[in-house]
């Protein structure tokens, strides 16, 4: 199975890409994993695309495209893969077209903007650890104290709600084209995105055995 995860920042995406992974015992292909490593490694790659990020706007294409390539030419993609970040926009999706790696569906994951926002801007992280709390889905046993190692409870820039924002306006103008390009190829899947995970994974994994 060659797959790929469309759908907003937020919508649960990363989620359903491990259980996906898992039950077909095929990798993973996070441009965003990838990417953030980068970050954190200070690499020369990681520093163009910081002030991108940062913004909430994409990174550009061309150190994205490189990056995938050969991520997928390695061996543990032989069987399959989930593409889960990329494409992102219409040229990308092309360009995955032409380097002749054969998609068989694009899933699609479908969440309200609003229900996004609040997902998002109630994350928290811990900046010693990095274990992840929510203000509401997951609170910490003293707020703003990570129940782990009693480090603080920080908000990610790209978790601020204007980030949010910035992120969705860009995922609607640039990446949501991919489901018309996706649908035209008859390769399309829509599942609505539920509050429960298991609930969304139950409609994820039957829209792609059925």
């Amino acid at each position: 199975m060659k797959l790929i995860l469309l759908g907003a920042p937020g919508a649960g995406k990363g989620t359903q890409a491990e259980i996906i992974s898992e039950k077909y015992n095929i990798p993973t292909i996070s441009t965003g994993n990838i990417i953030r490593a980068a970050l954190k490694n200070g690499t020369e790659m990681g520093l163009k695309a910081k002030s991108y990020i940062d913004a909430g706007n994409l990174v550009p294409d061309d150190v994205v495209i490189g990056i995938i390539k050969e991520r997928l030419n390695e061996s543990d993609c032989a069987n399959g893969y989930i593409l889960d970040g990329f494409p992102r926009t219409i040229p990308q999706a092309e360009a995955l077209d032409d380097m002749g790696f054969d998609i068989n569906c694009a899933l699609s994951i479908e969440v309200a903007d609003s229900e996004i926002v609040k997902r998002m801007s109630g994350r928290r992280v811990c900046e010693k650890c990095g274990a992840s709390y929510h203000t509401e889905y997951k609170k910490p046993a003293k707020e703003g104290v990570c129940n782990l190692c009693e480090g603080t409870l920080v908000i990610r820039k790209d978790d601020e709600p204007q980030t949010v924002m910035n992120r969705l306006n860009v995922y609607h103008e640039q990446t949501e084209p991919l489901k018309e390009y996706y649908a035209a190829q008859g390769k399309l899947l829509t599942v609505e995105g539920q509050d429960k995970v298991e609930d969304t994974t139950a409609l994820v994994l039957s829209a792609l055995e059925n």
